[in-house]
């Protein structure tokens, strides 16, 4: 999970975790690879975030957001039958379909008005589902938080919700390089909310949204 997905919790109650309560060994290498990640988030992530919000009509932005948001029902869709949870894939993998067809690829959410609610799966969730600890707490260069249990699925989640189906590179790594930047963007209003320990509020909060 990017770090900047995280900042949506600012935006909700969540409540406060003890920093005893976290397994995080690698403290003093983590807060150093956090600080390396924020730099280079300051110095490159966050200028070109700022300037795609400015240029990009919010309509156009909003299709870019639920575009990829449509790829990653493929990921939810294989967790839930993985979890054992039939009835949830079947919605999941409707929303795909329709949303895929009728909502052109996904830029708009027909699902949603069927009825069809969105769910978020992933195969580290369908992990600690079948009794795989979490482990320590990481902090990833780039990426951001993560643990030892996500750090394994990360590659097999990112390839399920990403561009699997598409053969051309060029178009992979275009594609790959807009999510990230639509992620940084939708989420810039929320950093002035962050308050003290900007390294402990990113654990706590990547913590209760793993649970």
């Amino acid at each position: 999970m990017n770090k900047y997905i995280l900042l949506f919790l600012i935006s909700i109650n969540i409540s406060y975790i003890s920093a005893d309560e976290i397994n995080d060994p690698f403290e003093d290498i983590n807060r150093v690879t956090h600080n390396i990640n924020d730099t280079l988030d300051n110095a490159i992530a966050k200028p070109v975030a700022e300037v795609y919000g400015e240029i990009t009509p919010e309509f156009i932005q909003n299709r870019v957001t639920r575009f990829f948001k449509n790829l990653a029902e493929v990921d939810t869709f294989i967790n839930q039958l993985l979890q054992g949870k039939p009835k949830l894939a079947l919605n999941d993998f409707g929303r795909f379909t329709i949303n895929s067809t009728i909502g052109l690829y996904g830029l708009f959410d027909p699902a949603t008005k069927l009825g069809l609610q969105a769910h978020d799966e992933d195969f580290g969730q369908t992990l600690g589902v079948w009794g795989v600890p979490d482990g320590p707490y990481i902090v990833l260069p780039v990426i951001g938080p993560s643990n030892a249990r996500d750090l394994l699925s990360r590659p097999i989640s990112s390839f399920l919700s990403g561009t699997f189906a598409m053969t051309d590179t060029d178009v992979k790594i275009t594609l790959t390089l807009l999510d990230a930047i639509e992620t940084r963007e939708r989420y810039l209003d929320f950093e002035a909310m962050m308050t003290g320990d900007v390294y402990t509020f990113m654990k706590d909060a990547y913590v209760q949204s793993r649970d």
